[in-house]
């Protein structure tokens, strides 16, 4: 299990982390700061789930005028961790 940690860009969470397994499914997200309650959401519709298929849903959603959105950096998380 790979322990990831990534700081959220433009967005009001400021730190988020989570597991990718040896199959790469996503385990433990734990977003710090934002909307508590959606982001806790978040967490759990995804976990257990293929990173690559969670990355494609989640990639480019925007929260307000933001041109990103908590869901989107955890896409930017997910591409960065999968490339390493």
């Amino acid at each position: 299990m790979r322990d990831i940690s990534f700081k959220p860009q433009g967005v009001c969470s400021v730190n988020l982390t989570f597991q990718l397994d040896d199959e790469n499914k996503i385990h433990n997200v734990q977003f710090t700061g934002g909307c508590n309650g959606n982001l806790k959401a978040i967490g759990k519709l995804v976990e257990g789930r293929d990173a690559a298929e969670v990355k494609d849903i989640l990639k480019g959603n925007q929260c307000g005028p933001r041109q990103t959105s908590c869901a989107d950096q955890f896409a930017k998380a997910i591409e960065q961790a999968l490339a390493e």
